[in-house]
């Protein structure tokens, strides 16, 4: 089969990076599309991806608008010359549009509930659109339920074995309690209007107050009289750091769930409410959401709660986890070429553990 990937952002690399390579390792014929975007471009090339930019970066709404036509365009005259079978993408509106303009099926996978405008461009267009079981809305007969997180694409175990090392590496003593503060830019389209973290140098503060060694990472500059929590690490050792430390405390709830598929607790501190997340805390009590007015004080006061549990108690509350929710890199070839389904656990499946609804 031919297969056309298109990614806009680090994340989307990550989710299909395994999907890519063992589609490529059966004989399908994979591009993958890619917008200007650095750190999707610099984790392309670390994962040996091959991929072809067809789009600059933006930065306004009307600068998305021109470069999305212009992302669009290409990809209608790569995708006429390579007569793909199928286009995939996560969020999908230029997979979504150009699809049916060369007789291709189009598969969208998403999972953040609020962001209208992909929902508005890029669903009625799609063939199939994928969205964990969690997922609050209901798209109707295209969407199809699977168990599992975008993140248990490239976390599950299958696809990640964390180097443990990473905390001598960033300087800081593994014996002791490491909690790992991360702040947003919230630059994001469907970000507009979302608030985080009021304080940050009061929250690290407190998390100090309870013997705990605090790393800072920002999508931006360090907060003036922080940058002494700062740390230097490559790219591609950050999900290392995630499952290392003891605690994230953060405002990005894809790191939190990040952290919680690999049993690391998370608090993520924000007044954007996400599915995914929701249920990493009522289900399996790895992520405490906090948000309101009250939210950095409700996320310090979580994270003493956290540092103060009894040791293995997140990592028996993960293999839980694990037990319940698939692989979710299979889901993906599943859709994609009708293979790779499995039950959750990683026990083989007579039958895809998918759902459709409608």
């Amino acid at each position: 089969m031919k297969i056309v990937v298109t990614v806009q952002h680090a994340g989307h690399v990550h989710f299909f990076k395994h999907a890519i390579a063992e589609l490529r390792r059966r004989g399908h014929e994979v591009r993958v599309f890619a917008r200007d975007n650095e750190a999707s471009i610099d984790l392309l090339e670390c994962c040996d991806i091959e991929y072809e930019v067809l789009a600059g970066p933006s930065g306004s709404l009307l600068s998305l608008a021109k470069a999305q036509s212009v992302y669009e365009a290409r990809l209608l005259r790569r995708a006429i010359d390579f007569e793909p079978d199928v286009m995939t993408a996560i969020g999908g509106v230029a997979v979504s549009h150009v699809a049916p303009l060369v007789g291709a099926r189009s598969v969208v996978f998403y999972d953040t509930e609020h962001a209208s405008l992909i929902r508005r461009l890029a669903f009625p267009f799609a063939d199939t659109v994928c969205t964990p079981e969690c997922f609050s809305d209901d798209i109707g007969p295209k969407q199809v339920r699977y168990p599992s997180y975008h993140e248990l694409a490239y976390l599950h175990p299958n696809r990640f074995d964390p180097d443990e090392s990473v905390l001598e590496d960033v300087g800081v003593d593994p014996d002791g309690d490491v909690v790992l503060v991360r702040l947003g830019d919230w630059s994001s389209s469907h970000d507009v209007g979302v608030s985080g973290i009021d304080d940050p140098a009061t929250l690290v503060e407190e998390i100090e107050a309870e013997g705990a060694e605090v790393l800072l990472s920002t999508e931006g500059d360090l907060p003036e009289g922080l940058a002494s929590h700062g740390f230097s690490l490559e790219p591609d050792r950050f999900h290392d750091l995630l499952a290392a430390v003891d605690l994230y405390v953060g405002e990005g709830g894809t790191t939190a769930a990040e952290c919680a598929v690999l049993g690391t607790p998370a608090v993520y501190v924000s007044d954007l409410a996400l599915g995914y997340l929701a249920e990493l805390e009522s289900t399996y009590g790895l992520v405490v959401n906090c948000d309101g007015e009250g939210r950095s004080a409700d996320a310090s006061e979580a994270a003493r709660d956290i540092l103060a549990a009894p040791d293995g108690v997140f990592e028996r509350r993960r293999l839980t986890l694990l037990s319940e929710k698939v692989d979710a890199t299979d889901v993906v070839l599943e859709q994609l070429v009708g293979d790779g389904s499995a039950t959750p656990g990683g026990r083989e499946s007579e039958g895809p553990p998918l759902r459709n609804v409608g």
